[in-house]
Parts: structure tokens; C-alpha cells; sequence
């Protein structure tokens, strides 16, 4: 019989456009999976930068992406905006409406160095970035980031610490670093983790102040470290990094001080919840109206009933708002009966002051490089994380058409 000699060319063929087509449709197999690690560094207004020489944030913004700013949601506080930026959600949905509060089904009160209270799931409304990794089993971490201590909706990060405000920065990042070093199957690709400085100082000495310049020099240089040690990971080309903060800080003066009981009686006031500049109230009853009218008349603060919350802040719907919303006006303090008024910085204002800003800065295979992102709120974060790893979103008010722009097609 003669033999056929185009048989074994023609397997040869098939074998290799079979090997073609599973590659082109299956990339992952010789690609690993992207990775996220988001860092806070709490209270670093968007225009800090421009007070002192940031080399590092400077690099990543000649690298990657840098956004004009990031747009706090309403209240402009720690807490309320740390839990937006997890879930994609407005305070008003989320539940977080202020770092201290009162729920009133629960007969309980959130505060935020109450422990119990932080570690309660039941405070927590919405589905935090790293619980919607975790259902599509992706691994996530978070290293002491708003609500990854309370199992929300049953589900925690795989790693997860609790929060130690004295622990060094530096042993953060070494932290951080060794999650990206575990064993593939053990490591998690989404990373959160947070910093409170450039905040405190803000605080104390105010947003101008010389100790501002040395904090935020200090922080770039603690950026640097975090992104060497990151370029020597071998797997560093897969990882992306955002660089960016919960608000920003307002300049305050002890003689822009108002002082609530001056013009109401605590008789009137059945829960007062919140501190300088902005309070949730819940009236008496029979001292509704009295208390409502003579809130609206005080001087440099405004004062709304829950439900009239101008629609642009997002605020006053859920129950744990209460009755009245209470906020001062741009660089005044507003205080309660005791309290000593101060000079320094705060936040907590219009969200529309760009005084409560904050940075964004990223870099990573999946963003474009020396990209100039306008504002956007901070709500979009969810959507643009989610996307990035190829995770199906949870529903939020955040928009990933704001944010597509500043990644790779």
C-alpha cells in the first residue's frame, strides 16, 4: 500500500491552530491577573503638592494618571468618605453618615473609637470593593480601612488588621509588601490600606502651616519607598497603584466661632450627634418648629430640615440623619457648650468647597501614562476598581463613564 505523506503534516497544522486558538481565548493562562493596592493617606487636599517639591507623587503623575482632584462625598468627613470610597455609595446609602451618630432601631451608637461599635456589621449598609472581590473569589486585604473590621454581609477580607493608630508607616508598607509576596494562590490582588497623616497636623496647625510642608515632604519620601519596594517585586508589572485621600483640610480661626447654645436651649434638642463644623440633630417634639426657626436665624451657619438637604449633597434621607443638619459656613466653626474653640484646620463642610478635596494618583499597567483626569467623585472609585479586576459590581451611585477615560482601551 503507498503511503501517505501529507498525513502527518496536516496533524501538525491542526495541533498548532488548535494551541493558537486556546491562547487567543484564554490570555489569563500566560498573563497573570491585574492587581489593585489603593493607599489613604487621610486629609491630603488635592493642592498640597503645590506648597513643597513632591518628586514621588510627581513621578507617578508623569507615569500613570493624575486627577485635578477627588471629590468627597457630603459630610467631608474620615469615616462617611473612607466607607464611600469601599462601596460606591453616598453616606445617605451606605448608613456611615457621620464619624459619630446615633441609630435609633438599633438603640445603639456608632463612635468611632467604640470598638464594639466598629466591629458591628449591622452599621454597615451597602457591599465594600473587598466583599465583592471576595464572592468572585478574588483575595483581598485591607490594613486598617473603614469597615474592613466588621464581617459586612457575612463576608471579610482574607487579611485584615485592626487598627493600631500608633503602628509606624514604615511597617505598614513592609506589611503591605510581604501580601504581595506570599504564594500565588495565597495572595490577594486587591490590597487597601491607609495612613492618618497629613490629618492630624492639619488639625493642629492648620493647612498653611510650615508643619503641613514637612508632613507631606515626609509622605512623598514614604510614597517613594512604597513604590521602589514595589518595582522590585517580580510580579510588579501586573500590579497598579492608586495614591489617594479621604478630603482635604479648611483653614479655621478661634474668631470664627459659633456657639450653639448662645441661641438654642438644650431643652429643645432631645440627640445632638457629630462635632465642629457640621451636626445632625434630633428635636423634641414639641420643640420642633421653635428649634428649626431659630437654627435657620443663627449667623454663618446653615441649618436644613433633613428631607430639604439641597438634592447635590446626597444627605438627609436615612434615618439616622434625624431631624435638622447643621453645618457651618466655609472657614467657621461651629461648637457646642464647652468646647474650646481653636485655631488650626478642619473638614466636614460643602463638599463643593474645593478646600475639601482631595489627591488622586495612579499608575499601572492599566492605566494610560501622563494622563490628566478632571475631578470626579469619589464614589466612582468602586466602579473603576471593579473594572480593573474584571469584577461584577455591585449597583452604586458611583459611574464608571467618569473614570474610563484615564485607562488603557
Amino acid at each position: 500500500m503507498k503511503k501517505n505523506n501529507c498525513l502527518p503534516f496536516l496533524s501538525l497544522i491542526i495541533i498548532f491552530f488548535l494551541i493558537f486558538t486556546y491562547s487567543c481565548k484564554n490570555p489569563g493562562q500566560t498573563k497573570e491577573e491585574p492587581y489593585v493596592v489603593m493607599l489613604s493617606v487621610d486629609g491630603f487636599r488635592w493642592d498640597y503638592h503645590d506648597k513643597v517639591e513632591t518628586p514621588n507623587l510627581d513621578y507617578i503623575a508623569e507615569t500613570g494618571v493624575k486627577a485635578k482632584s477627588l471629590k468627597p462625598a457630603f459630610p467631608t468627613k474620615t469615616f462617611p468618605n473612607h466607607y464611600s470610597m469601599a462601596t460606591g455609595l453616598y453616606p445617605d446609602h451606605h448608613g456611615i453618615v457621620l464619624n459619630s451618630f446615633y441609630d435609633d432601631d438599633m438603640d445603639k451608637y456608632y463612635e468611632i473609637r467604640n470598638r464594639e461599635a466598629v466591629e458591628n456589621p449591622d452599621f454597615y449598609d451597602g457591599e465594600p470593593i473587598w466583599v465583592t472581590a471576595e464572592n468572585q473569589n478574588v483575595i483581598s486585604a485591607s490594613y486598617f480601612w473603614v469597615g474592613s473590621e466588621a464581617a459586612v454581609n457575612g463576608v471579610s477580607p482574607t487579611y485584615w488588621k485592626k487598627y493600631d493608630h500608633s503602628f509606624p508607616f514604615e511597617q505598614r508598607i513592609d506589611s503591605v509588601i510581604a501580601w504581595l509576596q506570599l504564594p500565588e494562590k495565597e495572595r490577594p490582588h486587591l490590597i487597601l490600606w491607609y495612613i492618618h497623616e497629613p490629618d492630624n497636623i492639619g488639625h493642629h496647625f492648620g493647612p498653611d502651616s510650615k508643619e503641613i510642608e514637612d508632613c507631606v515632604v515626609y509622605l512623598d519620601s514614604l510614597i517613594g519607598v512604597f513604590i521602589t519596594k514595589i518595582e522590585e517585586l517580580p510580579n510588579n508589572e501586573n500590579i497598579n497603584i492608586i495614591i489617594t485621600s479621604d478630603h482635604g483640610m479648611c483653614a479655621i480661626s478661634k474668631e470664627r466661632t459659633v456657639y450653639l447654645q448662645d441661641y438654642v436651649d438644650n431643652e429643645w434638642i432631645d440627640i445632638i450627634q457629630g462635632y465642629n463644623p457640621n451636626y445632625n440633630i434630633k428635636a423634641k417634639q414639641e420643640f420642633y418648629d421653635t428649634l428649626y426657626t431659630v437654627l435657620k436665624s443663627i449667623p454663618h451657619i446653615k441649618a436644613w430640615k433633613s428631607n430639604e438637604v439641597p438634592k447635590r449633597l446626597h444627605y438627609g434621607t436615612h434615618p439616622r440623619v434625624m431631624d435638622f443638619v447643621v453645618l457651618a459656613d466655609s472657614s467657621w466653626s461651629v461648637r457646642l457648650e464647652g468646647e474650646r474653640s481653636k485655631d488650626g484646620g478642619t473638614h466636614g463642610y460643602d463638599n463643593g468647597n474645593s478646600d475639601m478635596h482631595a489627591i488622586f494618583y495612579a499608575f499601572g499597567p492599566d492605566f494610560k501614562k501622563g494622563y490628566i483626569q478632571s475631578t470626579f467623585n469619589n464614589v466612582d472609585l468602586y466602579p473603576l476598581i471593579a473594572n480593573i479586576l474584571s469584577l461584577e459590581p455591585a449597583k452604586t451611585d458611583g459611574k464608571y463613564e467618569n473614570v474610563k477615560m484615564m485607562l488603557v482601551e
